[in-house]
């Protein structure tokens, strides 16, 4: 029998990343929905190449040209946030939660408290509302499958151990474009030396929060989440060839490491085939070629936005949910030449220390309660926008 598959954000890059894995195993998965933004002619690609029985693109105005475009393949078809639902409704066995940002929290919550199998690529859905998603899931019987590379070798490193049995899990960074960069020199980058990742072909967005290491930050407090460990026991080391992706130090003293090539089907394959292992395309590993694998402790002066994010999970509360909410209208900023690079972590810091003080200590109670909180931060940070400009 064919495991049914819903793919979210099917035209992002982990979209197209799991459209290459299903369709190699067209025998194994029948795909029941895919889910888009606004690329009404990729989407339907997809769903035609894929052979969905529904297609939804999240852009309201999008269902004309998105009918037009699936005429005559017999594939039904919807827009706006409602067709995004109905798209998550439709029985599957497993969820890929591949859309970015806080668009993708409610229809992935969704996925989750109907019981399913979430392939989870969506940040905000653990960096904004970790607590409430994680206890949702419990409470339906979901199961949480990471695709982030990181989470998922650290899942199949820790295999039957719990977190008890743990000492420290380390999360590997590439160290992005400006890995060997001096303070200064990062201080005057350009968007386009920025969107110039030495690894990874992702979104601008994910690019962009690799160059100043905020992504594995939001990455520490995803892995707070998913695996039940405390701050004090997640690290990061620079890792510039991403070969290894993480490792689980155990109270035995043994150190298990998920290595892999840098290609995001290998993690999607795991979840897409869990419990059992699937083949991919991907290229395969020759550490003889390879011939040395380098790691550096991450320098906090050149990249104080690890630093923050360190200090945000340590916090708990609201804190990591601020510090994302800030984060993405910090980059919204620097994607528009509105601030530098160094603008990103001086925004999110002032706008964390404003909010942080006077918040509830515990954390948001519900998706919504969490939502409400992110957007009090945007409006706050794109309040202090301003400030920021006026120093550099």
């Amino acid at each position: 029998m064919s495991t049914v598959v819903t793919v979210l954000g099917a035209t992002g890059s982990i979209g197209r990343s799991a459209a290459d894995v299903l369709a190699a195993h067209p025998d194994r998965f029948r795909i029941e929905a895919v889910v888009g933004g606004r690329d009404v002619a990729g989407l339907a690609a997809t769903a035609k190449a894929l052979g969905a029985r529904f297609a939804a693109v999240a852009d309201p105005d999008a269902h004309d040209a998105l009918r037009e475009a699936l005429a005559g393949s017999g594939i039904a078809s919807g827009s706006g946030a409602s067709a995004v639902m109905e798209a998550v409704a439709r029985p599957a066995d497993i969820v890929v939660a591949g859309i970015a940002g806080t668009a993708g929290v409610l229809p992935t919550h969704a996925a989750v408290r109907l019981g399913r199998v979430v392939a989870l690529a969506n940040k905000e859905c653990l960096v904004c509302a970790g607590h409430a998603f994680m206890r949702d899931a419990a409470a339906a019987g979901a199961t949480v499958l990471p695709v982030d590379s990181e989470h998922n070798a650290i899942l199949q490193a820790l295999g039957r151990h719990e977190a008890a049995d743990v000492e420290r899990m380390i999360l590997t960074a590439s160290g992005g474009p400006f890995r060997t960069w001096s303070r200064e020199r990062i201080a005057a980058a350009t968007l386009k030396e920025a969107l110039a990742h030495p690894n990874w072909s992702m979104g601008a967005k994910v690019t962009i929060d690799s160059a100043t290491l905020m992504n594995k930050g939001l990455e520490l407090v995803e892995a707070h989440h998913l695996f039940g460990v405390t701050a004090e026991v997640l690290g990061v080391v620079v890792h510039a060839q991403s070969i290894v992706h993480g490792l689980v130090s155990f109270r035995d003293g043994s150190v298990v490491a998920g290595l892999a090539s840098p290609d995001m089907r290998v993690p999607l394959a795991h979840c897409l085939g869990f419990p059992d292992r699937i083949a991919t395309p991907v290229k395969r590993l020759d550490l003889a070629a390879i011939g040395r694998l380098d790691f550096e402790e991450p320098d906090l002066d050149r990249f104080p936005a690890l630093r923050l994010a360190q200090t945000a999970l340590a916090a708990g509360g609201g804190a990591p949910t601020i510090l994302n909410a800030a984060n993405e209208i910090a980059v919204e900023a620097f994607l528009e030449g509105r601030i530098g690079l160094f603008g990103i972590p001086e925004l999110v810091e002032r706008v964390v220390d404003r909010m942080h003080g006077r918040n509830d200590p515990s954390p948001p109670a519900s998706i919504e309660e969490a939502l409400s909180l992110d957007a009090e931060a945007r409006s706050i940070a794109r309040e202090n926008l301003l400030a920021v400009n006026l120093l550099h």
